[in-house]
């Protein structure tokens, strides 16, 4: 039964977001759904997978999140007045008719999430443990902050969310332009955690890949004319046309330089760039994000990559962000299109910046950086620094293969 997890990740989003909209609390849905997580470990190694494993999911969860209501009921006096009042409040909003017509359950949990009554860290953490079913050790990795503190964030969030009574909605028109760059964030977290898995056997969650892109096309279809939210569904797309040519045979992460461009889905390149064209005008971060992949997924080859513009593309995106990822990246960027010493000069003006002091970016593109300029023994040590930091364990092997490439190199 090695596919349980895959299972349990596919389905804990669509349940939990169902459970919430049908008991009107955050808490009860997703420790309902826990509970039905672990009675499936106990009764599908001997019984099976059922044939539609959400179905039995939700099935087992609601009758518990039910059990637990009622338990409440014993409550005596004022309190379970206002229990009542609450539970009946929610059930009567969330029964309405939507404004929109969308009808997908997660959205509208990300929308919840998003309400402008959180502050963002909370919104995204709580999102991305709602929707995707991120542990908080994951979710921390993604965020670069602290385990003990996504718990708390996550904790507070769901706590404002029953005490200020915030419908579980999708809100109306005037109040969608401030809570969709949360959205946004959100959508991409889900997918970048799926495409470059943060810990774990597997690099590639193939699961959170898709549901990534799906919410990106939803969240499109809902907001037509929402430039930003295009040009997330062409990065996105544009990025996972890639994912078979990602991993060889063996389970062995394969570099953008190596991969067999022959094998990438050109149905998805061209749907990628069409939600670029849609994109154009756009003053929001995703669309030069997207303009990178998109010069990517169209180089005929690594060498024809034009790195002027993705340098021009980094520039622009950094001018936005301010973020230090983005700055690091694009110092790997200027390496190769300037040489590697121009690219290590500017890696030196981010690599101290305490929000990357997580992550192993700084070694990573430092080592390969070294790894082109020489010597080898050099960009051995900083990958062997990468390697100490953490990661998936395909990502783990890559590094591990990079320090023998260079110590047979030396």
């Amino acid at each position: 039964m090695t596919n349980l997890d895959g299972v349990f990740r596919r389905e804990w989003g669509p349940t939990v977001a169902a459970l919430a909209r049908w008991s009107g609390d955050l808490t009860v849905a997703e420790d309902a759904v826990q509970e039905a997580c672990a009675e499936a470990l106990r009764s599908w190694p001997g019984d099976g997978i059922p044939d539609n494993p959400g179905g039995w999911l939700m099935t087992v969860a609601r009758n518990r999140a039910r059990d637990r209501l009622r338990r409440e009921s014993v409550r005596p006096g004022k309190e379970l007045a206002a229990l009542k009042s609450y539970l009946d409040d929610i059930r009567a909003r969330t029964d309405r008719s939507d404004p929109h017509p969308v009808r997908d359950d997660e959205l509208r949990m990300m929308f919840t999430c998003a309400h402008p009554a959180l502050d963002r860290p909370s919104q995204l953490a709580l999102t991305l443990r709602l929707v995707s079913g991120l542990t908080v050790a994951e979710i921390a990795r993604a965020l670069l902050q602290a385990d003990a503190a996504i718990g708390q964030r996550i904790t507070r969030a769901k706590n404002k969310i029953r005490h200020a009574n915030i419908p579980l909605r999708v809100p109306p028109a005037e109040l969608l332009a401030e809570r969709t760059p949360h959205v946004l964030g959100c959508i991409y977290s889900v997918f970048t955690e799926g495409y470059w898995s943060t810990a774990g056997p597997s690099a590639i969650r193939d699961e959170l890949c898709d549901e990534g892109i799906r919410l990106a096309v939803e969240l499109c279809a809902l907001m037509p004319d929402e430039r930003e939210a295009h040009a997330l569904a062409a990065l996105m797309l544009l990025h996972d046309s890639r994912r078979a040519t990602r991993m060889d045979d063996a389970g062995m992460l394969v570099p953008l330089e190596e991969q067999d461009r022959g094998k990438w889905d050109r149905g998805r390149i061209a749907r990628g760039l069409d939600r670029l064209r849609r994109a154009q005008g756009s003053p929001g971060p995703y669309l030069p994000q997207a303009v990178i992949a998109a010069l990517h997924a169209t180089a005929p080859t690594w060498e024809q990559t034009d790195w002027v513009t993705i340098c021009a593309a980094y520039d622009r995106l950094v001018g936005l962000t301010k973020s230090p990822v983005a700055r690091a990246n694009r110092a790997l960027a200027l390496g190769l299109r300037d040489g590697p010493e121009v690219g290590l000069a500017a890696l030196d003006t981010v690599a101290s910046d305490p929000r990357l002091a997580r992550s192993n970016l700084v070694a990573t593109v430092r080592a390969d950086l070294l790894r082109r300029a020489g010597p080898p023994a050099d960009a051995a040590a900083w990958y062997q620094i990468a390697l100490d930091a953490g990661g998936s364990e395909p990502g783990r092997a890559f590094l591990r293969r990079r320090i023998d490439e260079c110590t047979a190199g030396a």
